[in-house]
């Protein structure tokens, strides 16, 4: 299968059930984000995240090809064929552990601080606000429509960048500026 198809040629795609949309369907801006906030955390990754991090950003990024295919999936057809395209509760759970993990080994937070740091540090405070612009992306497709652990994933997954944009800067000795 060559990978131009020419579907998109005259401005729509076409969904995992079959249905051809408009490349401005929300559904279509909201897994566009996800794939936006994927590449994102790669470059975090390609900007030398190591260690726990970098385990860390993979398996996200897999977590995201899931997120995206649930998104593109408005009738839930392709959960019966492609079993890792879930997002569970013990996912949300995985984030929440990682978060407690980092988050003991910072100091603690007294005031808001600048986005900024360490290069790596930087972009991982993009993929956070990446992030959160495809949670509300996301939230706008109604949210009793949609897997209900996708929507508390994107949620966490926001607040563990932040904590890994924090554990990157304290690694690299990287100043956090006070607000």
């Amino acid at each position: 299968m060559p990978l131009y198809t020419g579907v998109g040629d005259h401005g729509t795609t076409v969904l995992f059930d079959g249905a051809t949309v408009s490349k401005t369907d929300p559904r279509i801006i909201a897994y566009g984000d996800v794939d936006e906030l994927n590449a994102v955390i790669g470059f975090a990754q390609a900007s030398g995240l190591s260690g726990v991090l970098s385990e860390m950003a993979v398996s996200i990024q897999r977590d995201l090809f899931a997120v995206g295919a649930l998104l593109a999936d408005p009738r839930s057809r392709i959960a019966e064929r492609v079993t890792k395209a879930t997002i569970e509760t013990t996912d949300v759970e995985r984030l929440e552990s990682w978060i407690d993990r980092l988050d003991e080994d910072l100091p603690a937070l007294k005031n808001f601080i600048l986005p900024g740091g360490s290069h790596t540090g930087a972009i991982l405070h993009h993929a956070r606000t990446v992030c959160r612009r495809a949670e509300r992306r996301i939230v706008s497709l109604g949210v009793t429509s949609l897997n209900p652990h996708l929507l508390c994933y994107i949620n966490r997954l926001s607040d563990l960048l932040f904590v890994m944009a924090r554990h990157a800067n304290y690694g690299l000795g990287a100043v956090e500026i006070e607000w």
